[in-house]
């Protein structure tokens, strides 16, 4: 094959599922599979593949306009698309600036804080972002996101940035703040994606928050994968009523049909590049920055959330992964089972940590360091079984979580459920047989 798939090790994987159509929670493969799409297809899939009303949208849009240069030129779907952004985002910003992914977003918004600060005549330099976050993988997303092996071979080329300890972070931020120079706290808010779908508190962000505000540092919320109904609300930053002075957004803009990322920003931040001065002005761009089919799907995405009943479907799942969180607690080979809206994630204990576990004892065959995480060596084989069993779910190394698209339904959910206890039991009963 001549295609360099992402996050694979080709030595290692096998031959990819060639993928002919999707339709609903479903991707079709050519081999007559029917997979269950339990991740969303990476976290981008809202309303379920292939919705016609999207589909309608950029058929349509492409027969009139495919894309124009968007410096000095606008069209309808992107002014409509902003003004649909900035009323969901209950009118906490003024402007949005469009990019391509989630990474290019961040690097939009971290170029925004550090410029912020360069024209309005006090420039900072300090970075802060959370320990084990992830915020994608251009160099300033790396340089913002956790270290680890996302990123090992390339730390040396990556600029500083002071991580909080993730069960540390207001006190650890406060003694950052008092030492000044800090330009952003950029996060993930309430879930460490794929830093293995780490939760934290709603106080935790609303004294993050609270921080910025009284040390006058600014607030970047990356919401490219909680944004758009995940975490329960349209936007994580609403249930703890915060909100940042720049949002990253990307993954369920769309819908799942296009790449899209979007950089909403306060009137401050635009202010500081407003200005007579040429060389004030915001040097970013790429090649597609507001394309026009890219708009017109997000605007019909953004149309299905008012026409049918969205919060509904994510309640519902919600409350799914909430009844299986006790299913999967009486497990003892599984720890730190959780949910919270569309996530449920739980942690597979390995087999030396179960007997640590078990003996109360800090044993030395206790797991080695590469027994959790994402290179954890269950993560693959995890992933091997439930892919033989057509249903997708792709661990981060010992995580299992789902993430599904809205439209699944109970009796769906409660196989991906079946399918995770079954591999559970696959794995028990393996360890059993080799010890024996």
């Amino acid at each position: 094959m001549s295609v360099w798939h992402p996050f694979t090790q080709h030595a290692l994987a096998g031959p990819e599922i060639e993928i002919e159509r999707a339709e609903g929670a479903y991707l079709y493969a050519k081999d007559g599979r029917k997979i269950l799409d339990g991740i969303s297809s990476w976290w981008v899939n809202t309303h379920g593949h292939c919705h016609p009303e999207i589909v309608k949208a950029v058929q349509q849009q492409a027969s009139k306009l495919e894309q124009v240069i968007f410096a000095g030129f606008t069209h309808a779907p992107a002014e409509e698309l902003a003004e649909k952004l900035l009323r969901v985002t209950k009118n906490n910003f003024s402007h949005v600036f469009y990019s391509d992914s989630g990474s290019t977003a961040v690097e939009v918004a971290l170029k925004m804080a550090i410029g912020y600060w360069k024209h309005s005549g006090e420039p900072r330099k300090t970075v802060v972002a959370l320990e084990g976050g992830y915020h994608g993988d251009t160099f300033g997303g790396m340089s913002a996101g956790g270290r680890g092996p996302f990123n090992d071979i390339y730390k040396d080329f990556l600029f500083d940035v002071v991580h909080l300890p993730f069960n540390d972070m207001e006190k650890s931020f406060e003694k950052v703040l008092k030492g000044g120079d800090v330009a952003a706290l950029i996060l993930e808010p309430l879930v460490l994606a794929a830093g293995g779908m780490k939760f934290y508190s709603l106080e935790t962000l609303q004294k993050l928050s609270a921080l910025c505000k009284k040390y006058d540092t600014l607030l970047i919320a990356d919401e490219v994968m909680t944004g758009f109904g995940r975490t329960g609300t349209m936007f994580a930053c609403e249930q703890a009523n915060v909100w940042p002075d720049i949002m990253c957004l990307s993954k369920g803009l769309t819908g799942g049909f296009l790449p899209m990322g979007a950089t909403l920003c306060t009137s401050k931040i635009y202010d500081a590049f407003y200005h007579k001065d040429r060389s004030k002005m915001f040097f970013h761009s790429s090649s597609y920055t507001g394309n026009a089919l890219a708009c017109a799907a997000a605007l019909a995405s953004l149309k299905i959330w008012e026409a049918e009943p969205v919060m509904a479907r994510i309640a519902s799942i919600s409350a799914a992964h909430r009844g299986a969180v006790a299913r999967f607690q009486k497990r003892p080979d599984v720890e730190n089972v959780r949910s919270l809206g569309t996530i449920l994630a739980l942690d597979v204990i390995a087999s030396e940590a179960k007997q640590s576990r078990q003996d109360g004892l800090l044993r030395r065959d206790a797991p080695r360091n590469d027994e959790k995480g994402y290179l954890a060596p269950i993560g693959p084989k995890l992933y091997e079984f439930f892919m033989e069993h057509n249903v997708l779910l792709r661990p981060l190394g010992n995580t299992v979580y789902i993430l599904p698209p809205y439209c699944i339904t109970e009796e769906e959910l409660d196989h991906v459920y079946g399918i995770i206890d079954i591999a559970l039991d696959h794995l028990r009963d393996g360890r059993e047989q080799q010890a024996a």
